[in-house]
């Protein structure tokens, strides 16, 4: 059987309906059986970061890699039919408009990047101290080198955003605005992501958007937000791994012919030809932006989360998720500490804020329940593996540690 069919296989067998423990635990569950067996009787918890891999995706991988050995260079063929695979799939989980908008990156990072290489003269860039490192990092050094004019927009006292701040830096000028939808440390779910889009626009400026946090936790529509750019990846909800990640551009940039300097012998018209016409003859839409040679066994790395995630369907995924985090705050309160999560501005993971956040997260990794920590924030995680007896031994071990 292919990974498509033994996952649908498994998701078709558990009906229709909400998910279950009992149905995950009988039918899921052994879609993950070399995971199990590796890890042991470790509480995994830190599913916002690392998702666990499905077993197809060692399958998946060995695939890629048969072609190499049994054609050498004539596996080409098939390795961009994956990629096309690939970019049809995150298409249809981001609501986008088209497969072309979909532009394969091993970062998000490398996604800004060329975002901001687009640009001719200094832009003024607007952004937000709850930006995740990769994002963060570019934008504050192409600050520091004059490459663009960067504001970056506090949270307030509670640690949280808020739009009317974020309206207000971008002001009536504003080159680009780029904020996460959910925010990596805290969770936090911005709701009024159309606003900002909106603002941005009446300021003449383009909007990306994080999804990395997202994407595969709840519907995601770009289009309907009508942002300009979005960045995400399979590393987390996805089951991907790291590398798998992509850049999505707004058809209409597209169709208006903007260009990007991070481009490679990928995004020529005809890369195969080897013709070099001068100036370079690029391809239409999103093949333009393109870099040069792909890293092939990361599409295939990243089939079966993809696959898996299609299958059950993210309202499902959701629901499961929102259910698994009101059972942690209920089980944390019931030993008197306060959680936060499980509502529709807040993302897929519970947070409790404690000043020896990192310093808790290692003590609880030693007792065997894997979680980590950004700041103050410590993140807890379920996914569908999770039991509700691993719940309520995390509780156990977490709730003394934090109530000190």
């Amino acid at each position: 059987m292919t990974s498509a069919e033994r996952i649908g296989a498994a998701v078709d067998a558990m009906g229709g309906g909400p998910l279950s423990e009992e149905k995950l635990q009988r039918h899921v569950a052994p879609l993950f059986s070399r995971h199990k067996l590796a890890y042991g009787e470790r509480i995994y918890l830190a599913n916002h970061s690392l998702g666990r891999p499905l077993d197809a995706t060692e399958d998946d991988v060995r695939e890629g890699l048969a072609l190499w050995y049994a054609e050498l260079g004539g596996a080409w063929d098939r390795w961009m039919d994956e990629v096309k695979a690939y970019r049809a799939r995150i298409a249809a989980l981001l609501g986008a408009t088209g497969v072309d908008s979909i532009v394969p990156k091993t970062s998000a990072g490398q996604g800004l990047r060329a975002v901001l290489n687009t640009f001719d003269a200094v832009p003024r860039v607007v952004g937000t101290r709850g930006e995740f490192d990769s994002l963060d990092v570019i934008l504050r050094e192409y600050d520091h080198r004059e490459r663009i004019d960067l504001t970056l927009v506090e949270p307030r006292a509670d640690g949280r955003f808020e739009a009317d701040d974020i309206v207000a830096a971008i002001g009536k000028r504003c080159d680009l605005a780029v904020i996460s939808e959910v925010m990596f440390n805290s969770g936090q779910r911005l709701m009024e992501v159309r606003r900002i889009v909106d603002a941005t626009h009446a300021a003449r400026g383009k909007l990306l958007l994080d999804v990395y946090h997202s994407v595969g936790v709840f519907a995601v529509d770009v289009a309907a937000f009508d942002v300009d750019f979005a960045v995400g990846g399979s590393y987390k909800y996805l089951r991907g791994g790291p590398g798998a990640c992509y850049l999505y551009v707004a058809s209409r940039h597209l169709d208006s012919n903007l260009r990007t300097l991070d481009i490679g012998w990928f995004a020529k018209e005809a890369p195969f030809s080897y013709e070099r016409p001068d100036p370079p003859r690029f391809a239409t839409g999103g093949d333009g932006w393109l870099e040069s040679t792909p890293p092939i066994v990361t599409f295939y790395q990243a089939r079966a989360g993809q696959l898996f995630t299609h299958a059950i369907g993210v309202e499902r995924l959701r629901a499961f998720s929102l259910a698994a985090q009101r059972r942690l705050i209920e089980l944390f309160a019931a030993r008197g500490v306060e959680v936060i999560g499980a509502r529709e501005d807040h993302g897929a993971f519970v947070v409790a804020t404690h000043p020896r956040a990192v310093q808790i997260a290692h003590s609880l990794r030693d007792c065997g329940v894997v979680i980590d920590a950004r700041g103050s924030y410590l993140r807890f995680c379920p996914d569908v593996l999770t039991t509700d007896d691993e719940l309520v031994r995390a509780a156990d071990l977490a709730a003394p540690l934090l109530r000190r």
